[in-house]
């Protein structure tokens, strides 16, 4: 591994409590304030060495040392991340909730911090900026933390062809998290538009593999009866696409499906004829074996004896009587047929 992959290799900071600085740095900022109070006391008095070095010594602490101190005092919430460089150089990922101080001269670095996706994808209330809820340190805007908590990542609706080239509407919701945030800061320039990019990416491979709907044999999987499935190939796909940005797909689930605008309608007209279709078939079958069972019991119990005219013309009467949609007309014979 060089020395730019180290870079990429999240290391946890371990920082000191940061709670006896902030009480201290208090403290020290009542005592310069009266301390300055004195020495302008003094300098009145006329003690002008004594006062204007005590009242320089608190001009200059107010300047500089308390707010640097102030500077080194971070504030995380529970499952919030900072990744600290100094002078531009990766020094650690400050991990867990509560006040800590590190070097006054370290930046939080977070480059998708309040940036909106250019893809139209949309993050759900917690993961739109990680970290905007109330509690912040004054001397940091919250955006520079990293959210480590499950981010749900709604993308838009897609029209996208099948396998059999079907322009198709789609939409997923792809559950994530950082689990590396040297990787996820470090790696890629924006690991949100990274992450919406690559999500587009891998939804227009997976869908070209699978049909909008089964065939007529019914034994191939299908983006409508078998969306669990897609939407794990969706997710496996999709983490390999993001490994190198130190994120985690936790689930990916289709949320919208259906035909495109323009051939909807010709697609309804065909599952239409399709089940006129299926429900004729039955129709005949029950027709068919209605006959043969009349003609069986006939035959049985010598009710009339029926040559193979007449045999020819009951199953057509019958057959038109069972399969015609509307109701038959009898009409009565008192002759022969013959």
């Amino acid at each position: 591994m060089n020395k730019e992959q180290t870079l990429y290799v999240e290391k946890h900071l371990k920082a000191p409590s940061g709670l006896p600085v902030l009480v201290l740095n208090i403290l020290l900022m009542l005592a310069t304030a009266a301390g300055g109070a004195a020495g302008g006391w003094l300098v009145s008095r006329g003690v002008q060495a004594a006062g204007g070095g005590l009242l320089a010594v608190c001009i200059f602490y107010w300047c500089l040392p308390c707010w640097l101190l102030f500077a080194g005092i971070k504030v995380l919430q529970p499952n919030e991340a900072l990744v600290l460089t100094l002078f531009g150089r990766y020094i650690g990922t400050l991990k867990g909730a509560g006040i800590f101080f590190v070097n006054p001269f370290c930046a939080a670095v977070n480059p998708a911090a309040g940036m909106p996706l250019s893809s139209g994808a949309v993050e759900d209330a917690a993961g739109a900026i990680p970290g905007t809820g109330k509690g912040a340190a004054v001397n940091m805007p919250r955006s520079k933390r990293l959210s480590l908590t499950a981010i749900t990542l709604n993308t838009d609706k897609q029209n996208i062809n099948d396998q059999l080239g079907n322009p198709i509407i789609i939409g997923v919701a792809v559950i994530w998290h950082i689990e590396d945030t040297a990787k996820a800061v470090f790696a890629v320039e924006n690991y949100k538009e990274f992450l919406s990019i690559q999500c587009d990416a891998a939804l227009r491979n997976t869908v070209r593999l699978y049909p909008y709907d089964v065939s007529e044999s019914g034994d191939e999987r299908s983006l409508r009866g078998s969306s669990q499935e897609v939407a794990a190939v969706l997710a496996q796909e999709l983490q390999q696409r993001v490994d190198c940005a130190g994120l985690v797909i936790e689930e990916a689930r289709i949320t919208t499906l259906s035909y495109a605008p323009e051939i909807a309608a010709a697609m309804l007209q065909r599952q239409q004829a399709s089940a006129v279709i299926d429900a004729r078939k039955m129709i005949v079958e029950g027709a068919v074996g209605m006959v043969e069972m009349a003609l069986d019991e006939l035959s049985a119990k010598q009710v009339v004896e029926l040559d193979d005219e007449r045999k020819a013309q009951m199953v057509s009467n019958l057959m038109v009587v069972l399969c015609a949609g509307k109701e038959a007309q009898p009409i009565v014979n008192s002759g022969s047929i013959y």
